[in-house]
């Protein structure tokens, strides 16, 4: 995805026959020396310009953006699908077709703010008279979200008769927006006891439902200190959901996984567990209960933000929490590792964090072997203890939470694990 920054082209990138002047981060602002005051609009902190300087008809004033962008926000804070339109009139059909369903889309959100705000112009094409924006995109979810989310998109526009409308994106010079689940299809939203489902694949109800069972499960565990509650983004494309569940995950690759949606203040954007319904659909009813709550363990532990916690301990307790109280065997769980350590390929060193990437040619063995050790740490010190461990870890070295926690060097805990493992495979 495109980093919003607009600046740094690669060298030797070929240029277009339009005369497009490229402008980094300085914005219009700084380009054309307006000065801009703001209000706050009572909807999502909206922000609206208090003075305008007059430009040159056909010239891009910093207030034609805003005000264009202002009137979106109403339409879609007072429910105006005309006004809201009106914003694309001008553009060719298949822009406005894909506008319609965006409308349609944040309508059936449970918003609690939705604000565009242009933070820069990135592209002048003077021959056709277009301005692309660089757009910060504010918005939060009524009851799951404890701040706004903030995500980029490109806004290409011009002047018919007198007025700014938007007749793109800014796909067409190279600027691609963050993906979101309002770039689905057309939207569907299921609000159960503590998850907020949406998107446009089959079995909403049913991860709805899930999502509500795994909630106590988590907290058995963890504790309730945590928020409680979960948002599910269910794209059917594939594609998608690989891009909004962000870098290194590849189409094809995963059933579930547990993201945040980056901030626009200091408060946290939000969490969101993203499934790609194809492979989830593939998974037994056992196995869409475990990898849910797998994943709602992420969410209770902030796993996704997580930078000190080894990764074989975020994967392996998610996992123990996700196995926990189910009926599942462990060589049935640990099907690969128990077909290795059968044949005397026993693994020496607990997984590193790259052996649970989408490429992993052992991805299934590392999940396994993490999930084990934890298991191991719960069996002989107990659960209490493996909670105390993955808080601990959180904080200091791995080496230290070992022997804080189980008095164990790295050394002394990997001997012990491959012993568990033995006698638990073989």
């Amino acid at each position: 995805m495109e980093d919003g920054s607009g600046e740094g082209d690669a060298p030797g990138r070929p240029l277009t026959r339009r005369r497009v002047l490229k402008v980094g981060a300085c914005g219009v602002g700084v380009l054309y020396g307006v000065a801009v005051g703001f209000v706050v609009d009572p909807f999502g902190g909206d922000e609206t310009p208090q003075s305008r300087r007059t430009t040159p008809s056909g010239r891009y004033d910093a207030g034609d953006a805003d005000t264009v962008l202002g009137n979106r926000a109403r339409a879609v804070r007072t429910g105006d699908r005309t006004a809201f339109l009106a914003t694309v009139g001008s553009a060719p059909a298949a822009f406005q077709d894909a506008q319609a369903r965006l409308y349609g889309n944040l309508r059936k959100l449970p918003l609690a703010g939705w604000h565009e705000q242009v933070t820069a112009t990135q592209a002048v094409d003077e021959e056709n008279g277009v301005t692309v924006v660089r757009v910060k995109v504010r918005y939060k979810l009524r009851g799951f979200d404890s701040g706004e989310g903030a995500r980029t998109r490109y806004l290409a526009l011009t002047q018919r008769s007198g007025t700014w409308t938007i007749v793109g994106d800014g796909s067409a010079y190279d600027f691609h927006d963050d993906a979101e689940i309002w770039d689905a299809g057309r939207l569907s939203v299921v609000e159960g006891r503590a998850s907020l489902v949406i998107g446009d694949a089959a079995g909403l109800d049913e991860i709805a439902e899930r999502l509500d069972a795994a909630v106590p499960a988590v907290d058995d565990v963890v504790g309730t200190g945590w928020a409680r509650r979960a948002v599910a983004l269910v794209p059917a494309d594939e594609a998608l959901a690989a891009a909004l569940a962000g870098p290194g995950q590849g189409a094809g690759e995963f059933a579930a996984v547990a993201t945040t949606v980056p901030p626009a203040g200091f408060d946290p954007g939000g969490d969101r567990v993203v499934i790609a319904p194809g492979a989830f659909g593939r998974l037994n009813e056992l196995g869409r209960g475990v990898v849910l709550t797998h994943e709602l363990t992420h969410v209770a532990t902030g796993a996704a933000t997580d930078r000190t916690t080894p990764g074989w301990l975020i994967e392996g307790f998610a996992d123990y929490v996700g196995y926990r109280g189910s009926e599942i065997g462990v060589r049935a769980a640990a099907g690969e590792l128990r077909r290795e350590v059968a044949a005397g390929r026993i693994p020496s060193a607990l997984p590193a964090a790259a052996a649970f990437s989408g490429g992993s040619a052992r991805l299934s063995q590392a999940y396994q072997e993490a999930w084990l050790a934890c298991r191991m740490i719960a069996d002989r010190y107990g659960e209490a203890t493996l909670v105390r461990l993955y808080r601990t870890a959180g904080r200091v070295p791995e080496a230290t939470a070992l022997r804080e926690v189980l008095g164990l060097t790295p050394q002394g805990f990997t001997a012990r694990w491959r012993d568990y493992l033995k006698k638990e495979l073989t």
